[in-house]
């Protein structure tokens, strides 16, 4: 028997939250929205995935990034916080993120070996190492060049150096892994701040996904009154 992942009001609320970067940032800002994980989500040691919280009807499970947006949009997790990139890679019609949470800032560009002086001007395919294989095609393909995408979940910076490819599409930050790892910074596609990502489903038939957006968003407005004052 299939089971409704939709969580209709009465069940447990799942909220989904992605390890790495972005967490930091977002915990003060889900305790201003009402949602506190117990104390065992913050012990390093504990390799738990899903945590009670404040709220007896709601848990939150700690998953990657990715998984987040996967989870949400097909109602495993109601409500997630994940980065935009990963909301515009992978374009979940069943996916809905109405709040900017103005944190974990960064961007996606594409780089190179910085004695790579090639532009490849004129070039029709490339070869690419990214975790980013749909919003890399679309940004070459606006240019007129195919993009051979390899697809690599971590260590992006060896690719050049090692002949994997030319080219490699990659959060950046401060820019500071790139350039101890001889590369430089020649494009960016998207500016990346974390959101607030809900279920549609869920959305429609429980009204606490409402009111947690709700609550977000008036965090998220608070924030930008305060910072434009």
């Amino acid at each position: 028997m299939t089971t409704d992942l939709s969580s209709p009001a009465g069940d447990q609320l799942t909220f989904a939250v992605p390890k790495g970067r972005i967490l930091d940032e977002a915990l003060p800002v889900m305790a201003r929205a009402g949602v506190v994980p117990e104390d065992g989500f913050h012990d390093k040691a504990n390799r738990s995935l899903s945590f009670g919280t404040n709220r007896e009807d709601m848990r939150l499970i700690r998953v990657r990034a990715f998984d987040v947006a996967t989870f949400v949009a097909h109602g495993a997790a109601q409500v997630g916080i994940v980065g935009s990139d990963v909301v515009e890679e992978f374009d979940y019609d069943d996916l809905y993120a109405p709040v900017d949470l103005d944190i974990g800032h960064c961007r996606l560009s594409v780089a190179r070996l910085a004695g790579d002086e090639n532009d490849h001007a004129g070039a029709s395919h490339l070869r690419v190492a990214t975790k980013y294989p749909n919003l890399t095609r679309r940004h070459f393909e606006r240019q007129g060049i195919q993009a051979e995408c390899v697809k690599l979940n971590g260590a992006m910076e060896l690719a050049p150096s090692l002949g994997l490819a030319r080219q490699i599409v990659d959060l950046v930050s401060t820019g500071t892994t790139l350039k101890m790892n001889g590369l430089v910074e020649t494009s960016r596609i998207i500016e990346i701040t974390a959101r607030l990502i809900v279920n549609r489903a869920a959305l429609k038939t429980d009204p606490r996904v409402g009111e947690l957006v709700a609550a977000f968003r008036a965090d998220a407005e608070a924030r930008a009154t305060k910072d434009a004052a």
